[in-house]
């Protein structure tokens, strides 16, 4: 029975793996192609769990939506949705740079959760909304949970191969040169503001995907699931840990930070009640640690972005008299 209840949990872990990958992915796409600092994560991975919730869930008198649709189809809203919101948000507030497109977009999360909380009418407010399908939900547990994590896994497999393929053709090359030399990329006729706008959208569009495959495993969505430690400053930690700019080293920070969130909560809540709750700040304490280590040691992280052929002839190019 132990057993089972370590497969249980290696499936958990192993499909919240694969939700934060998404995550990471998409923050990759933004901050490791084109070098923007989003710290409102949060707010996009909201609203592609509470779209899909909508568009999923029967119909409920007391709000608007419980529209009964497929899965896919939530997965698909959730994705156009966080798209949509990104657009005018990155009209706007890609016209900072650095740390004042950070406070924006901090501060635009923190309207999504407000407005998420407070309008009951759309997404039942605190109360969050519940009874959200799962696919292969109605068999056995540990049987569901296999279901799910295939499901999830085929997700990123696909979202990496896309962004990877991406990355590699022209469209990555633009991006990373706007990202190292914008005003050098301008003088070359590229038009450096909508590439941006363009690299937030596919990035926001991935964490929409994320929040919709969360609010479907949980089967319900709350406003306190919304948590920027866990939905935008983990990710961060995981980006900065694997390597900015290189996918398979994004997938792989987020299999560390988590197999070291999930552990350490195994840990602490093995001691008495008194000390458990104080022992939960030993979570981020090693969280906050390891990057310490990481940005001293190797502040690429795990895997750094490859050397690609463009960047190896600008080197080269560059040597030259």
């Amino acid at each position: 029975m132990e057993f089972l209840g370590l497969v249980n949990y290696a499936l958990f872990m192993a499909i919240f793996i694969g939700i934060y990958a998404l995550l990471v992915l998409g923050l990759n796409i933004q901050w490791g192609f084109a070098g923007l600092f989003n710290a409102g994560i949060a707010g996009f991975f909201a609203i592609g769990a509470y779209t899909s919730a909508i568009l999923t869930t029967p119909a409920d008198p007391g709000r608007i939506g419980g529209f009964d649709l497929h899965f896919l189809i939530g997965l698909l809203g959730a994705m156009a949705a966080a798209a949509l919101v990104a657009w005018p948000i990155g009209k706007i507030c890609l016209r900072f740079r650095s740390d004042y497109l950070a406070i924006a977009s901090i501060g635009i999360a923190e309207i999504i959760r407000l407005v998420i909380k407070s309008e009951p009418a759309l997404t039942n407010g605190a109360r969050g909304i519940s009874g959200i399908p799962r696919p292969a939900g109605d068999i056995g547990y540990m049987e569901s949970q296999i279901a799910y994590l295939a499901i999830v896994l085929v997700i990123l497999i696909v979202a990496y191969l896309l962004v990877e393929r991406q990355f590699n053709a022209p469209w990555g090359r633009m991006m990373r040169a706007i990202r190292d030399n914008e005003d050098a990329a301008m003088a070359m006729g590229k038009d450096v503001e909508f590439r941006r706008l363009e690299a937030f959208i596919f990035g926001s569009a991935l964490m929409g995907l994320g929040g919709a495959l969360f609010a479907h495993f949980n089967r319900s969505i709350t406003p306190e699931a919304i948590d920027p430690m866990v939905a935008t400053f983990l990710v961060w930690i995981m980006l900065i840990l694997g390597g900015s700019g290189n996918n398979r080293g994004a997938i792989l920070g987020a299999a560390v930070v988590w197999i070291i969130w999930s552990v350490s909560e195994i840990a602490t809540d093995r001691l008495p009640h008194e000390y458990a709750v104080q022992a939960k700040y030993i979570r981020l304490f090693l969280i906050g640690l390891m990057l310490q280590l990481v940005l001293r040691f190797r502040p690429e992280g795990l895997l750094p972005e490859p050397l690609r052929g463009d960047q190896r002839t600008t080197r080269s190019g560059a040597d030259q008299p």
